[in-house]
């Protein structure tokens, strides 16, 4: 077991008799499998159906008080507990931001993590991932072993996104974070903030930028944020990197564009190329059959 202590979350705290269908109307994953020790992974829209902060879930049982915690994104968790208040109205529930005394853990080798640890949920998004946890702010120095360097350098590996490095709040829509494809958006439930906007990207397949991860040549990842650009012309840009791979959020028709024209993609300079398509991915990358089937590239 390695685990690690991500500074950088915030925890808020959902209760009250309301708080589960107060979720279900507005975030994009459905929270009926969401259950104590079956944790989800989801996000709030804006009505255009932009991403303001997306989130796990956490289900608590009735002998821990009941309701749900949310692990979220440090940076994001005023603005989601000032959102959560305006959409509030009547609804009765209680919102709380536990942020100064709580922490969260995860694994940084897939492995899972203590009984005692805190509140254990399995990452929603892939199993690989191994395990989160919700903890107190206190008594938890003896559980971390490994920095937050190796946890996100796995993640790197394995394909998988974090908002802020590899795709920007407000600005990015769940497709192109991959939220379809990482179990974060429900295309099954009813009505929530957004909806509208993701149904009619995944109808129509025009989700042409997405999240996928990239190896550069020589082994020397560009900084977190450089453009991407082959023949001249922007295609994206580069997220997050480790150990010579990194995430990129690229315009998979620009790319196919340039690869059909010899043209070798840069990050800072640097040449790189589609790295190995993780098993997660449905959607077809440049150069494999079905790319440009406008019904295959949201699936």
């Amino acid at each position: 077991m390695s685990a690690t202590r991500l500074i950088d979350r915030g925890v808020i705290r959902v209760s009250g008799e309301d708080a589960r269908d107060f979720l279900q109307n507005l975030v994009t994953n459905d929270l009926d499998p969401v259950t104590p020790g079956h944790a989800g992974y989801g996000a709030l829209l804006t009505p255009q159906g932009k991403i303001i902060c997306d989130f796990f879930i956490v289900a608590l049982s009735p002998e821990d008080g009941g309701g749900f915690l949310l692990d979220t994104p440090l940076l994001q968790t005023p603005d989601l507990m000032k959102r959560l208040k305006l959409y509030k109205l009547r609804s009765r529930i209680v919102l709380e931001d536990l942020t100064e005394k709580s922490t969260v853990l995860a694994s940084a080798d897939g492995a899972p993590l203590p009984e005692d640890a805190g509140f254990v949920y399995d990452d929603p998004r892939l199993p690989a991932l191994g395990q989160r946890a919700i903890a107190d702010a206190e008594g938890i120095d003896d559980l971390v072993t490994a920095t937050a360097d190796a946890y996100h350098a796995r993640r790197i590996a394995l394909g998988i996104p974090a908002g802020g490095r590899d795709f920007p709040y407000g600005d990015t829509f769940p497709h192109e974070a991959l939220l379809d494809q990482l179990g974060g958006v429900s295309f099954k439930k009813g009505c929530y903030i957004g909806q509208e906007v993701v149904s009619r990207m995944q109808h129509r397949g025009t989700a042409r930028t997405r999240v996928v991860p990239v190896d550069f040549d020589d082994g020397i990842v560009a900084e977190t944020g450089t453009e991407a650009v082959a023949g001249g012309k922007m295609i994206g840009s580069i997220g997050s990197g480790a150990n010579g791979k990194a995430l990129a959020m690229l315009r998979l028709d620009r790319l196919a564009d340039a690869l059909a024209a010899g043209e070798t993609p840069l990050g800072g300079g640097l040449a790189f190329h589609l790295a190995e398509k993780p098993d997660f991915i449905r959607f077809p990358l440049p150069g494999e059959p079905g790319f440009g089937a406008a019904a295959e590239v949201a699936l």
